[in-house]
């Protein structure tokens, strides 16, 4: 059985296209998921526009955010069953005896590979996914939702677990992408006072974010950080995708503040860290999630506390794929999800 898959077959920009794959063969302890929804990651997109910074597995299937049915189960699988409904984490090969999966932190393992650039994504109707990385969707929350599990994630890991953000803390996040805006939602959730700063192509996505109650501003936050003592924001997530915003983070944070850089950045910085050690301020990469954010994230999403519904802009048949990766690439939505045909 073949079906239609969006394959990113070469490191040449614009090297994207659908192609009918075969049905992947699973292990023992493997699940055969028939995908509902995959949504759109910047990923994707860098990936298409062959801007990113990370190796490919040329040819490969894009999409790691993503939920559906169990199809079939491998002969070792246990707890889960045929027609589960389930979501997906994104680190399809660990090595077990590496010392930080050891630790829990798989999502560290140097080794790891990730779906849609190290092994074939979901961007197709059938993902072979290892069943130690599956997590139970209930029924309430349709999959168009539960497929954007894996960036709300990211966003709780840089927020929650990586910044330790206080009520009544002072937050600004760089970048209202998919990311950035999820960053500001869950800030808002732990008692923070947000901004979200974009530039003026950005009002419709801070706008956007403002559904979250948070504040957007187009271009200079620095009235915003020093208006509460004139010391600066408490904590500044970055989540562009460019170098230069750590510079902004550097001047806009306090004296003992954090910066919690989550959005990639492939350019050389080109400007001093000193004030880094003069502020003594805290710099803190964010990169993916683990089991536990996983499971508290669904819960966020399944009693409405985190409500993803604002940033998806629209859902497309995968064989319309362009038109959605250009809608998000422009700016024109927030987030575009996928579905299989």
């Amino acid at each position: 059985m073949k079906s239609a898959a969006v394959v990113n077959y070469a490191p040449e920009k614009g090297s994207v296209e659908i192609r009918e794959i075969e049905r992947p063969e699973i292990g023992d302890d493997d699940v055969l998921l028939e995908v509902a929804n995959v949504g759109v990651c910047g990923s994707d997109l860098h990936q298409w526009t062959a801007d990113h910074s990370w190796p490919v597995n040329y040819p490969v299937v894009l999409g790691h955010e993503f939920g559906g049915n169990i199809y079939a189960v491998g002969k070792n699988v246990k707890g889960w069953k045929e027609g589960d409904r389930v979501v997906s984490e994104t680190a399809a090969i660990i090595d077990q005896n590496n010392p930080m999966t050891r630790q829990g932190l798989y999502n560290l393992d140097p080794t790891r590979k990730g779906f849609g650039y190290g092994v074939n994504g979901a961007m197709t109707r059938f993902v072979s996914v290892p069943s130690r990385i599956l997590h139970k969707v209930p029924d309430a929350l349709p999959f168009e939702q539960a497929c954007l599990t894996e960036p709300c994630c990211v966003a709780y890991s840089a927020v929650v677990s990586n910044s330790h953000i206080k009520p009544g803390d002072r937050v600004i996040v760089l970048g209202p992408g998919t990311i950035g805006i999820l960053c500001a939602a869950m800030a808002a959730l732990c008692g923070a006072d947000v901004a979200i700063v974009g530039l003026e192509a950005d009002r419709g996505r801070l706008a956007i974010a403002e559904q979250y109650g948070v504040t957007g501003i187009v271009g200079n936050a620095r009235e915003w950080a020093f208006e509460r003592d004139g010391l600066g924001a408490d904590c500044i997530i970055d989540a562009a995708g460019a170098s230069a915003t750590l510079k902004l983070a550097l001047e806009w944070v306090r004296p003992n503040g954090h910066i919690s850089k989550v959005g990639w950045g492939p350019q050389p910085l080109g400007f001093n860290l000193d004030p880094l050690v003069q502020k003594n301020v805290t710099l803190q990469g964010s990169f993916s999630h683990n089991w536990p954010i996983w499971e508290r994230v669904i819960a966020l999403l399944s009693s409405g506390k985190l409500d993803v519904k604002p940033i998806i802009g629209g859902v497309w048949p995968i064989t319309e794929w362009r038109e959605a990766f250009e809608k998000m690439h422009h700016g024109d939505v927030v987030k575009s999800v996928l579905r299989p045909v």
